[in-house]
Parts: structure tokens; sequence; C-alpha cells
């Protein structure tokens, strides 16, 4: 064996020893949440062939196999089931434990797990996390946008912002801001389709309403507000995504009709971009909302995350909303 070699066999075993206990239980408790290995290595910033040594190396630990792998599938085991439901109290003690020292020290430090659609992100929440890591420098912000829905105690997601009507909610659930909407398009579609004075001309003269389409969506359908009350329309158009800002782009050339929350679209409102539609049913307004998983609840650094942009958010959408 060469020196060279020796060394690096020396440097790896090290690598390897500096590699905890602890961490291989955070690597096993996210494989078996996100039930993929390439997607927990990805959670944890590492890569797949990392992720399977430390779950072998767990297993060699335990004495029994913790997933049965497949070139298409990974399942826990009976044991592997059984591990978890331990493992997963261990590491939420471990986090109770790190953030009493936190409190205790007024040294927040740490990785936020932060979730919101893709419109409130871009707009709401990504210009202001630099501000708040350069008040708390020691943690740092993972921002996560997608329209799609997302589950948060699944994919270890400290923070998410809801827009829209939460049904039983297992979260701890913040109210940041009431967000009334409107129904838009522009002048140009206006002028060639005709101005809909309500959801019931949307449907009779067959506007091409903009749907944002995604699983478990329901924007194929506009609850507006009619003098008898809510009312479902079911509306038709040739387009659909499952990005919001999409349809706001097809919205200004024309493509449309779009259902958005007043501060996504109130520049383009100002400019005459677009204009209001339907005004005689307006849809009804939503909550923006952050929900937290419990557990994550007494951890300074996530408390202050939500304090901080619950203030930012509702200066963001008041200012957007002045006239």
């Amino acid at each position: 064996m060469t020196f060279n070699r020796a060394q690096q066999i020396e440097r790896r075993g090290r690598e390897r020893q500096d590699v905890s206990y602890i961490d291989n239980i955070r690597m096993f408790v996210r494989v078996y949440e996100l039930g993929s290995m390439s997607a927990a290595a990805r959670d944890q910033r590492t890569s797949p062939a990392v992720a399977s040594s430390r779950i072998a190396d767990l297993e060699r630990h335990l004495g029994l196999r913790l997933f049965n792998r497949t070139t298409r599938s990974l399942r826990p085991t009976g044991g592997g089931r059984i591990f978890y439901e331990g493992a997963r109290r261990i590491l939420e003690s471990i986090d109770e434990a790190e953030a009493a020292v936190m409190n205790v020290t007024r040294n927040p430090r740490g990785t936020i797990v932060v979730a919101a659609p893709l419109g409130i992100g871009r707009r709401l929440i990504a210009p202001h996390v630099p501000a708040f890591t350069d008040l708390y420098p020691q943690i740092e912000v993972r921002l996560r946008l997608s329209d799609r829905a997302v589950d948060v105690v699944a994919e270890g997601i400290d923070v998410a912002f809801h827009l829209g009507i939460l049904e039983n909610s297992t979260l701890k659930v913040r109210l940041v801001a009431e967000c009334p909407r409107l129904l838009c398009a522009s002048p140009a579609y206006v002028a060639r389709r005709g101005m809909p004075e309500d959801g019931a001309a949307l449907v009779r003269d067959g506007h091409d309403c903009l749907n944002l389409r995604f699983p478990g969506a329901r924007e194929f359908q506009w609850t507006l507000t009619t003098p008898s009350g809510p009312r479902r329309f079911e509306i038709t158009g040739p387009f659909e995504s499952d990005d919001g800002d999409v349809l706001t782009g097809w919205a200004l050339d024309g493509r449309g009709i779009v259902l958005k929350p007043h501060f996504e679209v109130a520049r383009y409102l100002r400019e005459g971009r677009l204009v209001p539609v339907a005004t005689a049913t307006p849809p009804l307004p939503v909550q923006l909302s952050s929900l937290t998983p419990h557990r994550r609840l007494k951890d300074p650094k996530v408390q202050l995350f939500g304090e901080f942009m619950t203030r930012e958010i509702r200066e963001a959408v008041r200012r957007a909303e002045a006239p």
C-alpha cells in the first residue's frame, strides 16, 4: 500500500468518526419521512451516497435492517417503523434542549426551513430574509417556494405560510394578514371580449378564466359574493398552470381573467395594465396565515422569525393596497 493510499484511508476513517450517532439518526428520520434517500440527502445538504452510508452505519450499529430497498422503492421495515418513533422523540428532545439553552444565552442559531406559495414568497417573504439574517447572522433561512400543497411535518418545515381557508389544521396557526381579492384582466382583453359585470356573466358569456391547477386545488370553482350570499361558479378557460405568477403574466398579455389577492396585482392596477372585472360579485377575501409544528413553538429562532415576518408582511400588504 502506498503512503498516499494509507493517508486517504486514515482521513476517511477520521471523517466517518466525525459523523455522530445523532447525525445518523437525523438522516434516518429524514429518509423515513421523505421516503427517498436522494430527497433526504438534498434536505440534509449532502449526497445520496453519504446518506446511504449513514443509514448503513446505523443499521450495523443496531444490528437490523431499517429499510427494504429495491431499485424503485424504499420502505421501512417493522424494526425501522419502531425505531422511527423513538428516534423522532430523541431529536425533538435535543431540539427542545438546544432551544432552552438559546433562550438562556439569547444567542439564537441554527437553520429554519420556511415554505410559502410562489407569489407570497417572492413578494412578501424573500425581500425581508436578508434583513432578518442581518439581525441574526447565526440563523440560516432555507426558503422553499411552491404553489403545491406541502406536508409541513413530513417535509421538516419549521414555518409554512398559507393563503386560504384552513380546515382542521393540527399545526399552530397564526393570522398574518387579511387579504382582499379581485378578478382582473387587461384592458385589451376587455376591449376584445367585453366587461363582465358579475359571476353569472363569466359563465354565460364563456369568458376565458385562468386556472390555478395542482393536486388538491379548487380554483376551477370561483366562490364569489352575490346579493344572496357566497356562490360557486364553474369557470372554464384554455390556460392553466400550477404557478400563480404565470397566470398573472397571461392576464397581462390579454389571455384571460385571473383571480388574485389585491397585493399581488396592485402595481398593475395602478399602472392601468390590469382592470377589475365582475365587480358586482367580488371574490371572498382570504387569510394569510403562518403554520408551525407544535414541537417547534418554543424554538427561539422560529419565534423570532415568525414575529419578524408578521410585522414585515403586514406592512408590505398595507403599502401595496394603499391608493
